[in-house]
């Protein structure tokens, strides 16, 4: 099993993640897509025993994580669990969104459930729930967080991640579930915690991420309401 944390100036936080993820997961594999840091990010996560692939620039997470699939896809990873370098998410919940892909292709990790303080407010909850409501008609089955980055892949999103995976913001949540919904594979969701981050900022501030949410949410409705999902393989 893979963990692949996508980091971009994260020097503050990276190796207590990594510490994290080896207390809860000791047989883990960790990857550090170190995305074109101009800090200390990537001698950080070598001294705490991460594995590292440094991206000359910054592509975004999405690029980012383009590169951990490739990479999980050659190494013959079974499975791969996307973790943030700053810290939101806790590693405890790992073996939640591991253990659903028993059953599923792809096991997103929601904020949204009874015992989460996680808040979204304002133009961007409209915005996620307008989202969130088209993906679960595209997917027949709830997505309530699709935007969230705590998620797992099975062998079969590996191989489709490998080749298929967009780079633009917010392409690592909402355009990867949207590839694979039309791709035929199973996307199921499970409760998880979500804290502020450590240190650093946000690569985009809210109002900028409420708008492309909004784009998104519309071109999402546009192709829910085209033709029910493709299996693999058919280009008809």
């Amino acid at each position: 099993m893979l963990v692949a944390i996508p980091a971009w100036n994260e020097q503050g936080s990276i190796a207590d993640v990594i510490a994290k993820i080896r207390e809860h997961r000791p047989d883990a594999d960790i990857l550090v897509v170190n995305d074109g840091s101009t800090d200390h990010t990537a001698v950080r996560a070598l001294e705490a025993g991460a594995e590292v692939v440094s991206l000359p620039f910054n592509v975004g997470v999405g690029g980012a994580m383009r590169t951990a699939f490739l990479y999980a896809h050659r190494e013959r990873y079974q499975a791969m669990v996307q973790v943030d370098a700053d810290g939101q998410h806790d590693p405890a919940d790992l073996n939640r969104v591991l253990d659903g892909l028993d059953s599923a292709d792809v096991v997103v990790g929601t904020r949204f459930h009874p015992d989460s303080m996680y808040f979204v407010g304002g133009p961007r909850r409209w915005a996620m729930k307008l989202l969130s409501f088209s993906l679960s008609r595209m997917n027949k089955g709830a997505i309530t967080d699709p935007t969230s980055g705590f998620r797992s892949a099975g062998p079969r999103a590996i191989e489709l991640f490998a080749v298929e995976y967009p780079a633009d913001y917010l392409g690592d949540t909402v355009g990867s579930l949207a590839i694979a919904i039309r791709n035929g594979l199973v996307i199921h969701e499970t409760p998880v915690t979500m804290y502020f981050r450590q240190t650093g900022r946000p690569s985009k501030n809210a109002i900028w991420s409420a708008l492309y949410l909004g784009r998104a949410t519309l071109a999402l409705i546009a192709t829910s309401l085209q033709s029910g999902p493709k299996a693999r393989g058919d280009q008809t």
